[in-house]
């Protein structure tokens, strides 16, 4: 029997206060790690747009998408609001609701349109602008509202020939009101696949 030329390694003859140690430091390391995750891509408002507040001072809440009657196509399939944010974007006192929605496709990738939904005095939330109509062929990856303005990150295809579960390009857009519009400004292409 040949004996080894390298001394004892200390993991070789752990005892279990060794083994709770390492438990214990690993449990921190993935508690760690929980705390310092990114945060997921959400349709969010500033804390200012939340509180708005009507003449009375009760807050005036923004329009549910809920019922709301889209302009889609979508036949016997519906539609589905995949994310939606409140904000005050025409800077009246009175939040809107901007919505992204799609036709309930069950699989693959719908096109979706982005809508800016208001309600006044008590009325149904209707549909006031769209700000990306399905028609354009866009899905909507990242979505926000902050600080009065609309932003998304849109993928869309850079042909007919490429399959429609795989888009090729990358967009950055966001819209601002003004006046009595909203008003698009497009990033430069963030990527071409």
């Amino acid at each position: 029997m040949q004996t080894p030329a390298l001394p004892d390694l200390a993991h070789t003859a752990a005892k279990p206060v060794h083994w709770l140690a390492t438990a214990a430091a690993m449990a921190g390391v993935v508690a760690l790690a929980g705390l310092l995750q990114p945060r997921t891509a959400t349709a969010t408002a500033t804390a200012s747009e939340q509180r708005t507040t009507t003449p009375h001072g009760a807050a005036a809440p923004a329009p549910d998408p809920a019922g709301v009657d889209f302009p889609l196509e979508c036949g016997a399939a519906g539609t589905t609001v995949a994310r939606h944010a409140p904000g005050d974007l025409d800077g009246d006192g009175r939040p809107e609701t901007v919505a992204v929605v799609h036709c309930d496709a069950g699989s693959g990738t719908p096109p979706a349109g982005i809508y800016v939904l208001t309600r006044t005095d008590g009325a149904a939330p209707r549909v006031v602008a769209t700000l990306v109509d399905p028609a354009d062929r866009k899905t909507v990856k990242d979505f926000a509202v902050r600080g009065g303005a609309v932003s998304a990150t849109l993928l869309g295809y850079s042909s007919l020939e490429v399959p429609r579960c795989c888009p090729d390009q990358e967009e950055q857009a966001s819209w601002r009101w003004r006046g009595k519009a909203f008003v698009r400004s497009t990033g430069d292409l963030a990527r071409s696949a």
